[in-house]
């Protein structure tokens, strides 16, 4: 559906760099790499999670809904920040926007033309709007829909984004929220080795991460009781 692309100015070793800045107020010896990454993994392990703070990530999520972006920004622990598609300043109407599909309506055919349709008349008024009437871009943009695609350039903490895997890849999330999640961990599994274990191990559903389920609907998939958060 959409893409991630993780941007360089993310922190490349984040377990070694957690050790390290952890060292300090332990009065530990932060210039070697290995204690610096033992160190990192203790405090993953025992749960320290300021420490997670401190490490950057920055991405460029792009062909998402805006339903599911504005969703994305209650996400606010850390002080992230993030810039999102202008509705003012890009032409939506006069060069058309793309939507997102939701299976239900992909799967039906009959509600797949209805919906297409729909969106193809929001976006003919639209152009109507602003090339026939002289309505400025800025105010017709207030008929786009919440289902079209839109890129965000976003900038958290790792401590922000494991907490967010854990409500986000619940099964009561949202469809859409659930593959950009499934995207976002893909994504910095592939920038380092490092990564790879943080998206193997700490981003999951928290029924998985703590052993059981605390929402007080639960969707009915078996909860072990045994956590898979990383243990000594």
């Amino acid at each position: 559906m959409g893409t991630i692309t993780i941007l360089p100015e993310t922190t490349k070793n984040p377990i070694t760099l957690m050790g390290q800045r952890a060292g300090v107020c332990w009065g530990g010896n932060v210039e070697d790499p290995e204690k610096n990454y033992k160190r990192g993994m203790d405090c993953i392990i025992s749960g320290h999670g300021r420490v997670m703070e401190y490490v950057n990530v920055e991405m460029i999520i792009a062909g998402y809904s805006a339903r599911v972006e504005r969703e994305w920004y209650t996400h606010i622990g850390g002080s992230p920040t993030r810039l999102q598609s202008s509705t003012r300043y890009i032409n939506y109407a006069g060069r058309g926007f793309d939507y997102i599909i939701p299976p239900s309506i992909q799967n039906n055919k009959e509600a797949l033309e209805k919906y297409q349709a729909l969106m193809a008349h929001i976006n003919e008024e639209c152009r109507a709007l602003q090339e026939d009437y002289g309505i400025p871009k800025e105010d017709v943009a207030n008929g786009l829909p919440l289902g079209m695609t839109a890129s965000i350039v976003d900038k958290r903490n790792l401590r922000s984004l494991t907490e967010m895997s854990h409500q986000r890849m619940c099964n009561r999330a949202y469809w859409e929220y659930r593959q950009l999640f499934g995207d976002i961990r893909k994504a910095p599994s592939e920038y380092s080795e490092e990564w790879r274990w943080i998206a193997d191990n700490l981003f999951m559903p928290k029924c998985d991460y703590f052993g059981y389920c605390s929402e007080t609907r639960p969707c009915g998939k078996p909860v072990s009781g045994v956590p898979k958060m990383p243990r000594p």
